[in-house]
């Protein structure tokens, strides 16, 4: 009966949870996306620095929820962005969060070396909201 009971008690909670979550979209998560144009002889060092570097500092931040770095393999319908070969998407809880780790001493190091790696620093950035 004991057993019974203490179930009860954990549905009842992780339902109260989700409602709690439910109701606080108002502030929803935000992703970047950036268009890059990865120098091809580089793609290689850049996906090391990536994995080994980049993903595991920003991941370490207080909001983060995910990177990724996406390889355009096709533009199926309408053009791709011109010159691009990748797409960087960050996702944070909010902008404010992602600012911080823009303005961080880890981040001022590590994306210059990032950025070293591609053609064009005149790349698209577009922020959304996640719904």
């Amino acid at each position: 009966m004991k057993r019974r009971a203490c179930l009860k008690a954990i549905v009842a909670g992780a339902s109260s949870g989700a409602i709690a979550i439910k109701g606080a979209d108002a502030a929803r998560p935000i992703q970047l996306h950036l268009d890059l144009a990865v120098d091809p002889a580089k793609e290689a060092e850049l996906l090391q620095f990536f994995e080994a570097s980049f993903r595991p500092a920003a991941s370490h931040q207080p909001g983060y929820i995910d990177l990724k770095l996406l390889k355009l393999s096709a533009a199926l319908r309408g053009p791709a962005p011109e010159g691009s070969n990748f797409q960087f998407v960050l996702t944070f809880t909010s902008e404010e969060l992602r600012q911080k780790w823009v303005a961080s001493a880890t981040h001022q190091k590590l994306w210059p070396a990032f950025e070293s790696m591609l053609t064009s620093k005149n790349y698209t950035r577009l922020l959304y909201e996640v719904y």
